[in-house]
This record gives structure tokens, C-alpha cells and sequence, in this order.
């Protein structure tokens, strides 16, 4: 086009001279109500009639200008795309009635949406009930249900700081996401620098409650910091960083053991137990996230995050089914390599199977919403079974103990 001229690095388009007719003669009257926002009104404010002759319209060359089928008729009037909608503080729940400076920090830690909390804590409720029965005495049902709840504990407080580091590492992605765009630091409701001092403090706490577990548990869990740390830059270089999140997620399945005294060290079949109940929620961790990854999958493929989705997107079922054989053939062999019986079997292993397979066929991975209603509820529908399996196992076993323990006290008397 002669009337063309090309600036550097944004193509531009000169407008056409205002004459009695349309400036757009192609465009029937009206139609830029019809085109893309901000690109209609653009055009519209620099060639309507009161423009000037020599107006300037300044727009992207590869954009498609679009016009609806009813722009055609020039008595149809279209409305313009609507604008995302603005933040709006909690008017329901629990954020609501908070303190209002107090929200934007209960919604960098996801207070109102703890389905996360429950994933980190389902891992460390497995390897407690594990555990229990490898301990020496046999842990008694005080000592894990103590032990559960310092793990509920950690679980939230971890979440939170796990939360604020990676809102911070994607202070610059979370605004070209539709789910993530007006979460706290990305609209500007919590500074970089206040986010930071946030996430040292929650450290501090997390700190606080692993120090009333055995001394152990300090050189255990300590490595996971670097994997906290290092999963928000797995999704800028890999398409599989729900693999650092499983690694991340899945450290309770280890803690478990040395919080009830059992030395992994010196007890090959715990160290067996521990390392394959670890990679088994490692594949439920990667399971369940692809699920949730995909509803982001757009967004993410036009802000250049990666993620398994993406990467397996025809083929996500087939993926999900291999993750979830090979998570309930790992946690198979941790009941083995720890002398479990049939309750856990059938309940733990039997049971993750049936609900995984239940979900793995009914989510409509199209469905924003269905993801997040799998996500949320399948977190307590497979981490229900295994660990009522698992209490079962522990329950029948600790009963056993009793019973053999019982005549010799008798006849010691």
C-alpha cells in the first residue's frame, strides 16, 4: 500500500484521507463497534467525521480485524468485547471478615482455598500411618495422632510460604493469566519487598513446628527448601515441572518415619517403604496437577509457561491412566516392603485404583470448572481411601501386637 509507513518495531497504517464518504469504504457504517477491543475503538476515534484529514491509526499489521456477521447490516448495532473484570474485595466466607489490610496476604497463602494444604498433608499422614507399625515399640494411636496434627500444621504454613515464593517468581507471568492476574503481588496489592519479608516469616514458623518433631526430622526435611525454591523456574525451562512439584509435594511420605523414631538408615525395609511411597505420590502429585494445569492451558501457551498439558494435550487421558498404575503399583510395594496386610491392600491400593479410575474417566478436561471440581475433590476421595486403608492396616496390626504381648505379661506375674 503506497500510504504505508513502517516504524521500528510496530507496523503502522496511515488512515485514509476524510472525504464526504466512509473513511473505510470496505466497512459498512458502524462495524468498528464490531471490531476487537482496543483496536475498534481505536479506529473509531480517528475516523469518524470530526477527525482530522491527516489522522494517524496506529495498530499491529498481523492482527485480523474481525467483523461479526450482523455487522453487515448497518441498522445492528454489536457491543465491544467486555473488559476483565476489576478486583473485588471477599464479599462471602471467611476473607470477608478479616481485617480488609489482612486479605490480600490470606489470599497470597490461598486461605480461602486449601485444597493444596490437603495434598502436602496427605503425603505425611501415609508415612506416618506407615510408619506407625515399623516403629519399635509400635507407635501408639496418641503418638500418631499427635504426629498427624503437627503434620496439619506444617502443611499449612509450608503452603502458604510455597505460595508467596512462587507468586513472586511469577510476578510478571500472573497478569497474562486469567486465573492468576489479580492475585495479590501481580496487581499490586503486595509489594515485592513485603512479599518477601511474608515469606521469611512463614519460614520462621514452619521452622518453629518442625523443631517439636524428633532432631532428625531437621536433616530430613531441610533439602526440600531448595525444591520450594527452585519449582517456580521449572515452568520457564521445562514442560514437565509438575515433576519438581511432586518431588516438593511428596517430602511428608519420607518424614513420616523418622518423626516416629524409625531410622531409615538402619532399617532397609523402611528405607524401601519410604522411598517407594514417596515416588508413588510423586505420580499422584504429576496426576492431579496435569488436571489442574489444564485450565490454564491457553493462557499458559500465550504467556510461555510450560507444563505437562501442554506438552501431552491429545493424549492427557493415556498419561493420567499410566500415572495413576504406576502410583498404585509403587504404593503397592511400600505396603509390601513394609509388611502390610490385606486391609491395606484392599483398602488403600484397591481403592486408589477404583477412584482414580473414576476420575480419570468422568473429568471433562475442557471444563475449567470440572478440573477444579476433580482437583478439589479428588484430593479427599483418593487421599480418603488410602489413608483409611492405611489406618485400618496400622489398627489390625496394633491389636495383634497386643494380643502377642498379652500372655507373656500375664505370665511374667
Amino acid at each position: 500500500m503506497s500510504g504505508c509507513r513502517v516504524l521500528p518495531r510496530l507496523p503502522l497504517r496511515r488512515a485514509f484521507s476524510h472525504t464526504a464518504k466512509h473513511s473505510k469504504p470496505w466497512l459498512p457504517t458502524g462495524a468498528y463497534q464490531s471490531l476487537s477491543s482496543p483496536r475498534g475503538r481505536a479506529l473509531e476515534t480517528y475516523t469518524r467525521p470530526s477527525a482530522s484529514v491527516r489522522s494517524l491509526v496506529a495498530y499491529h499489521a498481523t492482527t485480523k480485524l474481525q467483523l461479526l456477521s450482523t455487522a453487515t447490516d448497518p441498522n445492528t448495532s454489536t457491543s465491544a468485547l467486555p473488559a476483565p473484570a476489576p478486583y473485588t474485595p471477599p464479599q462471602t466466607g471467611l476473607l470477608s471478615r478479616l481485617p480488609r489490610s489482612w486479605v490480600p496476604y490470606a489470599e497470597l497463602i490461598r486461605l480461602d482455598k486449601p485444597a493444596g494444604s490437603y495434598y502436602l498433608f496427605f503425603p505425611c499422614v501415609f508415612s506416618t500411618l506407615l510408619a506407625a507399625p515399623l516403629a519399635s515399640p509400635v507407635a501408639a494411636p496418641a503418638a500418631v495422632l499427635g504426629t498427624s496434627l503437627l503434620f496439619l500444621a506444617g502443611a499449612v504454613v509450608m503452603r502458604g510460604a510455597g505460595c508467596t515464593i512462587n507468586d513472586l517468581w511469577d510476578r510478571n507471568l500472573d497478569p497474562h493469566v486469567a486465573r492468576t492476574r489479580l492475585r495479590p503481588i501481580a496487581r499490586g496489592a503486595v509489594t515485592p519487598r513485603n512479599g518477601v519479608v511474608f515469606a521469611g516469616a512463614q519460614l520462621l514458623v514452619g521452622l518453629a513446628v518442625l523443631l517439636q518433631f524428633p532432631p532428625a526430622c531437621f536433616f530430613y526435611a531441610t533439602p526440600s527448601l531448595l525444591l520450594v525454591a527452585i519449582y517456580p523456574l521449572a515452568k520457564r525451562v521445562t514442560y514437565y515441572p509438575q515433576f519438581v512439584l511432586g518431588l516438593t509435594f511428596s517430602w511428608g511420605a519420607i518424614m513420616g518415619f523418622p518423626a516416629l523414631g524409625v531410622d531409615l538408615l538402619a532399617n532397609g525395609a523402611a528405607l524401601a517403604a519410604a522411598g517407594l511411597l514417596y515416588s508413588s505420590n510423586v505420580a499422584w502429585t504429576v496426576l492431579y496437577d496435569m488436571i489442574y494445569a489444564h485450565m490454564d492451558i491457553k493462557d499458559d501457551a500465550k504467556a510461555g509457561i510450560k507444563s505437562i498439558a501442554l506438552k501431552h494435550d491429545k493424549e492427557t487421558k493415556q498419561v493420567l491412566t499410566g500415572l495413576a498404575l504406576a502410583q498404585v503399583a509403587l504404593l503397592a510395594g511400600a505396603g509390601i516392603a513394609a509388611g502390610a496386610g490385606p486391609a491395606f491392600f484392599i483398602g488403600s491400593c484397591g481403592g486408589a485404583l477404583a477412584t482414580l479410575g473414576i476420575m480419570i474417566k468422568r473429568v471433562n478436561l475442557k471444563s475449567v470448572k470440572d478440573c477444579w471440581w476433580w482437583f478439589v475433590n479428588g484430593c479427599w476421595i483418593t487421599g480418603g481411601v488410602i489413608s483409611l486403608g492405611l489406618a485400618a492396616d496400622y489398627v489390625v496390626r496394633y491389636v495383634e501386637r497386643d494380643e502377642r504381648d498379652e500372655p507373656d505379661g500375664e505370665a511374667s506375674t
